[in-house]
């Protein structure tokens, strides 16, 4: 669980002081209603549809790492710039395929906790390599993916519970992670959706 205190971090290169608030929402609530910022609605969704609009997603943030556009820069100081934003959309995938995992092959698992905003520090978002972050997203959607596509029927129904007591099922687990990489591509292309 996070602290609640502001992440002050040194940009890349020589940058402002930078200051990233952390993330302290509960966002399960987006099963239940749409999400007001990006527009995601849970409930028009199925858990099948989940591997193909993972890839899409995965696509998209390729095609913008690869660009040859300035990924690097953040539109605010408190805001995470594109490139920090495809970190921990590649790191998300990673995560949520091996909490699938757990899901599927033990009774109703508690997930470790994962603390995203001490990830972005200790792993340096701002000083990746735009297109190796590319291809280790593109590859960590794909791993997903397949993992998705492999849920039995019976399968979906299975529990797993977060580290703040969330509980899921695998059918609400693909729609709940789903928005995470959908919410980050309108945060950083809000324009474009």
């Amino acid at each position: 669980m996070r602290n609640g205190f502001s992440l002050v971090l040194w940009g890349a290169a020589g940058d402002d002081l930078l200051v990233i608030t952390p993330d302290t929402k509960d966002w399960t609530w987006v099963l239940h209603r749409t999400c007001t910022e990006c527009g995601f609605d849970a409930s028009s969704i199925t858990p099948q549809q989940v591997p193909a609009m993972l890839r899409m997603n995965a696509a998209s943030w390729r095609q913008l790492l690869d660009a040859g556009e300035d990924v690097r820069t953040r539109p605010r100081p408190d805001k995470w710039s594109p490139l920090e934003y495809a970190c921990h959309v590649r790191d998300v995938f990673r995560l949520y395929d091996e909490r699938l995992v757990l899901m599927l092959s033990e009774d109703g698992p508690a997930f470790p906790n994962w603390d995203q905003d001490e990830t972005a520090v200790t792993e340096r978002y701002a000083e990746q390599d735009p297109h190796r972050v590319a291809v280790e997203l593109a590859e960590a959607a794909e791993a997903l993916a397949v993992r998705f596509e492999q849920v039995r029927e019976d399968q979906w129904q299975r529990t797993g519970t977060r580290s703040d007591g969330a509980h899921f099922t695998v059918d609400t687990f693909a729609r709940y992670f789903i928005h995470d990489p959908v919410h980050h591509w309108h945060d950083v292309t809000p324009d474009r959706v």
